[in-house]
């Protein structure tokens, strides 16, 4: 009997595709993909899979993004318009966030791992039954915050199968921004800890009509 290893093998990469923000569009120009995004570490087979641990440190910009790995940083002016895109559209049910947090340290993005506070500059939760479900997402820095780099993470979250780990999908970009104020933003919170595992915007059982109220979970999104 001929073996269906080969076969069942083969499949692996497919049946454990999923989806990845891997590219950044700053003033009308689409960069190629990683060039100011952090590019992940995991295995090829895996590169656009989920992360699942609430505690692990990957949740701030994916497996292995605690690092530069030699991204470039693109300047943005503070309120200016930026848009995410991913190597396909998001099909997982769930919300959108986006996160910024500014480098600590010696200030410069490229040498921060993202282990100080961060804050929210936007949801797309559901509208009606729809969840935000695309290729692309777009939104603006906000115009008060103060000059400096920044990481500018994006997030996306699997709530499709209730009872099991919510995916985490998640990229950060290096961004500098100017042209900004001097406000403070907040609430603020770290990464990991700024979502819960009983945050009722994880814990929700997306397919039984609960998602009228829905709450994005983590912090309140920061405006001007």
């Amino acid at each position: 009997m001929k073996s269906i290893l080969p076969a069942l093998l083969g499949l692996l990469p497919a049946v454990s595709a999923h989806y990845i923000f891997q590219q950044l569009t700053v003033g009308g120009t689409k960069y190629p993909a990683w060039e100011y995004v952090r590019r992940n570490s995991n295995p090829s087979w895996l590169q656009n899979g989920p992360v699942t641990d609430l505690s692990s440190t990957d949740l701030r910009c994916n497996v292995g993004g605690q690092v530069s790995n030699g991204t470039e940083t693109v300047e943005i002016a503070a309120g200016g318009e930026f848009t995410f895109t991913l190597d396909t559209a998001v099909y997982h049910a769930g919300p959108v966030s986006l996160y910024m947090s500014k480098a600590t340290g010696d200030g410069v993005v490229a040498d921060y791992d993202g282990s100080g506070d961060w804050f929210k500059i936007w949801d797309w939760g559901p509208e009606g039954s729809n969840w935000p479900l695309r290729d692309s997402y777009t939104s603006n820095i906000p115009k008060c915050i103060s000059d400096g780099e920044y990481l500018l993470r994006i997030q996306q979250i699997g709530l499709h199968n209730p009872g099991a780990a919510p995916q985490f999908y998640i990229s950060c970009a290096q961004v500098k921004v100017t042209g900004g104020g001097s406000a403070t933003p907040s609430p603020t919170a770290p990464i990991p800890g700024a979502i819960k595992a009983d945050d009722p915007g994880l814990t929700v059982n997306i397919y039984n009509g609960a998602i009228t109220n829905y709450v994005v979970p983590g912090p309140a999104v920061f405006s001007c």
